[in-house]
């Protein structure tokens, strides 16, 4: 593949917006692939391995793209990258904008108290601390940000009284601000501490297609709850969400943890309000509140218990269709993909994480190697559109699952850029959609799941209910053979 090649010197842009620019190039006619980065050291040798060379340092942009409108993307790409600010009106000359955070903290003299943080992983944790000396909450969506680092930011976080939250912490909902990618979901008296992103949009979701609604978010970060972290910002935003006023339930949220400590959450649990969690993958442990192994019970409890869905007509479908051959999930969010395993796996056997596996293969496009120099895939749905043509085209695929993650910096209308390649998809296979959202996003849960089934999908009410209508229809093709 050849590559057109421009580099912006000195032209600093995060991440969310990088994405964003290299997503909608993509989409252009005669675009055939379109990568944007800092050229920090990891991003350039991504691009590397892509056949991109370039020389700058990591201050720069570089902006690479493959096909026969390369040069008229690269112009777009420039001017997208370079214009104002949206929402700037015309002929209105934007202030020059702050140039650090202390610069930033003055400007807004004291109104300000959380620091979003959205810099190439190697430069990250410098930031965060200057922010949590500025005394601000910081909200650490950058990744590849080192163990150690993680370490000494909570632990000088919670010396101070402040959140942390991440690194790659994808989801948080502040007084009703959202940050990162969330839903628009309603206020009520549950408030979510997750050490999952995808996971908390889920719970969340789930909570309000229960009848409740949502008070916070605090999202932590994947490894919080390891071993080597010790749960430190679980612990404080625990302690945080018990002083809450507008908070009477927690619902809290996590993918593998460590035992000991999930355990250990008990000696900052209020006494004063419900408890109610979702540790999906934990086992038998000896937990001092309600825990349930997959997120939609935990979120109808959190929501006041109740009633699952009826998912009877979509259960008869599914066996119905009987498929033969192995179980692809094709996701983008890391806690439904693990939720899919832990349900699957009893059934199923040994399940891989590749998806040119030979056998049943559970997929977190979501995870570094997928991610490292590519979008994230809510906003960039190529490569899971690329490997849903791929297992279309191999006949071994009997069940597709997949997860549909709405909100806002999410893509803007992921049902519509996968809808091709799923009704390819349904003339040889079974497709189980879990469309994570609501009415109210901006991509409208009903419209992007009528999408779906017009093209032959089953859309299930929660991932795990994906997940055991998949199972069901495996059941059922090995009964009929």
């Amino acid at each position: 593949m050849s590559w057109a090649v421009e580099t912006l010197p000195d032209h600093y842009a995060d991440s969310v917006r990088l994405m964003g620019v290299a997503a909608q190039l993509r989409r252009r006619d005669g675009v055939t692939a379109c990568e944007i980065a800092m050229a920090t050291p990891a991003n350039l040798a991504a691009l590397r391995e892509l056949g991109v060379q370039v020389d700058a340092g990591p201050a720069d942009v570089v902006m690479a793209v493959s096909g026969d409108e390369a040069a008229a993307a690269l112009t777009e790409g420039r001017r997208l990258l370079t214009s104002a600010p949206a929402g700037e009106g015309e002929g209105e000359r934007a202030a020059a904008p702050p140039r650090s955070q202390v610069a930033a903290a003055r400007a807004l003299d004291g109104r300000a108290n959380v620091a979003v943080v959205s810099v190439p992983g190697e430069y990250a944790a410098l930031e965060a601390h200057r922010a949590i000396g500025l005394g601000l909450h910081v909200f650490l969506f950058s990744d590849h940000v080192a163990l150690e680092d993680e370490i000494a930011l909570k632990r000088r976080a919670a010396q101070r009284g402040l959140l942390l939250m991440g690194p790659e912490a994808g989801t948080a909902m502040l007084g009703g601000v959202g940050l990162g990618f969330m839903n628009v979901v309603p206020r009520g008296g549950v408030g979510i501490v997750a050490a999952a992103g995808t996971g908390a949009q889920e719970s969340a979701c789930l909570v309000a297609a229960a009848g409740g609604g949502i008070s916070q978010v605090i999202g932590v970060g994947g490894r919080d709850l390891s071993r080597e972290v010790g749960g430190l910002m679980f612990r404080r935003a625990i302690e945080l969400l018990a002083q809450d006023q507008a908070t009477d339930t927690l619902l809290l949220v996590s993918k593998p943890a460590d035992r000991a400590v999930v355990e250990g959450l008990a000696a900052v649990l209020p006494q004063d309000k419900r408890v109610v969690a979702a540790f999906v993958g934990l086992q038998d442990a000896d937990l001092p509140f309600e825990a349930h192994a997959t997120l939609d019970a935990a979120a109808r409890a959190a929501a006041g218990s109740a009633p699952a869905p009826d998912t009877t007509a979509l259960a008869r479908r599914a066996e119905a269709a009987a498929p033969r051959g192995r179980v692809l999930g094709l996701y983008s969010g890391g806690t439904l993909a693990h939720e899919a395993q832990t349900i699957l796996a009893p059934a199923l056997g040994a399940i891989a994480d590749e998806p040119d596996a030979d056998g049943h293969a559970i997929v977190d496009l979501g995870a570094e190697r997928y991610t490292r120099g590519r979008p994230h895939p809510m906003v960039d749905l190529d490569l899971r559109r690329a490997l849903l043509e791929q297992a279309a085209d191999d006949g071994r695929t009997g069940v597709v699952l997949l997860d549909v993650v709405l909100g806002h910096g999410a893509h803007p209308d992921p049902a519509a850029e996968l809808a091709g390649a799923v009704e390819r998809l349904t003339a040889d296979a079974l497709v189980i959609a879990r469309v994570c959202g609501t009415a109210d996003d901006p991509q409208d849960e009903h419209r992007q799941s009528g999408l779906l089934r017009d093209v032959g999908a089953l859309v299930a009410p929660s991932n795990a209910a994906a997940v055991r209508l998949a199972a069901r229809a495996v059941a059922a093709a090995e009964v009929a053979r």
